[in-house]
């Protein structure tokens, strides 16, 4: 399957998806030394984003989230890349400034954690779903 988004930051990436249905906040909500999601009852509280195609609606929280994705770069802990619904301008910032492929404008419910997706600019290609597994 594949489908065509809007580019927030061009790259290609490929790597197994980890995909929410709920908003994700950097600051505060990921720990940027071990890349665990922090927040408290968040769908993905514990998982690690690192390498990871991170899939997820929206950004939400304080700007400080974009100098956050950036520390993650430095660290080695951030996502592979990011799809988002729709990308707000924290995650755009964070995308941009820490060199992450991240497109948005796209429809994330056909994706599924443990999906193999490439991220070629404006595309996301599903390699390998998981679906019905």
């Amino acid at each position: 399957m594949e489908m065509k988004g809007r580019i927030i930051m061009k790259g290609k990436a490929q790597a197994k998806a980890l995909v929410t249905s709920q908003p994700i906040s950097f600051y505060g909500g990921v720990d940027p030394n071990t890349s665990q999601i922090l927040e408290k009852g968040h769908e993905l509280q514990g998982k690690s984003v690192k390498g990871k195609i991170l899939v997820f609606p929206t950004g939400k929280g304080s700007t400080v989230g974009s100098y956050t994705l950036y520390r993650m770069k430095k660290n080695d802990t951030a996502p592979a890349g990011i799809i988002n619904k729709e990308c707000e301008t924290v995650i755009a910032v964070g995308a941009i400034i820490s060199n992450i492929p991240c497109v948005d404008h796209i429809d994330i419910s056909t994706i599924k954690t443990g999906d193999i997706i490439r991220i070629e600019n404006e595309n996301v290609i599903v390699l390998n779903s998981k679906q019905g597994e």
